[in-house]
């Protein structure tokens, strides 16, 4: 299995996973033309993706989903609450090739499955992934809420994740956002903060690596979201993080 986030963050979500002769697409919120162009940067054509799988209804992760399916033609598997919500706010435009899952459920593409987990986020029906093909689980763990209970047991099985470090808690107390988006960010409903990630990947024995994500532009950046994992999780295991302007390396799992 391989996988690389084309970018990650606020201002826009989009991951590419690969294994034998499945590729996915999970979140549409870059636009078409530079999803298509940072695929054919590492060899992938955007046409020969099999789907687009959406994690919830925010812009950052829904915004370009109706051009993806209008312009290249790549089916969409959504909840049916996510896409109601997406409809009512009018961002999608006409659809065709709507595929549904429940959140909690499996989706299956051969021999790759995609497990959907309903997570606290403030969406209407949000969920996270994990992704497993021939014994490796790749965890799509973002837009989160709070470490509920069941993200230990999952990240102890993964082979690899994507992780949510959105916030650094002194810098979004000191930063420059009004109170109640603030209070909203560090909510049971809101976003994981750096220590929070670094202690749930505490429970990644098996873990490969770990990608940070979906950070803050204004309450963390790179070095203080690595440094903090690193005081939390030591040097053994390998950390990256993921960009919110550009795509990261290849990973493999």
């Amino acid at each position: 299995m391989i996988a690389v986030s084309l970018q990650s963050g606020s201002n826009g979500n989009c991951l590419y996973v690969e294994a034998g002769s499945v590729r996915l697409l999970f979140d549409a919120g870059i636009c078409g033309a530079e999803a298509e162009r940072r695929l054919a940067a590492i060899g992938r054509d955007i046409r020969e993706v099999h789907a687009l799988i959406i994690s919830h209804d925010h812009a950052d992760h829904i915004r370009y989903a109706g051009v993806y399916q209008r312009k290249y033609n790549i089916p969409l598997y959504i909840t049916p609450r996510t896409l109601y919500r997406a409809e009512r706010g009018r961002i999608l435009g006409r659809l065709k090739h709507v595929n549904y899952f429940l959140a909690g459920g499996k989706i299956q593409f051969g021999g790759l499955s995609v497990q959907t987990i309903p997570t606290p986020h403030d969406a209407e029906d949000s969920v996270a992934f994990v992704v497993s093909s021939r014994g490796k689980r790749l965890g799509i763990l973002t837009d989160l809420g709070h470490s509920f209970k069941e993200l230990v047991p999952i990240v102890s099985s993964l082979d690899a994740v994507f992780i949510e470090s959105n916030y650094d808690l002194e810098m979004l107390t000191r930063g420059p956002y009004p109170l109640s988006l603030k209070r909203r960010i560090k909510g049971p409903k809101g976003h994981l903060s750096n220590r929070e990630a670094a202690e749930l990947l505490q429970a990644g024995r098996k873990l490969q690596w770990a990608c940070l994500a979906h950070l803050s532009e204004k309450n963390n950046h790179p070095s203080v979201a690595f440094r903090s994992h690193r005081e939390t999780v030591g040097t053994k295991l390998a950390l990256y993080t993921a960009s919110r302007y550009r795509s990261t390396e290849l990973f493999f799992v």
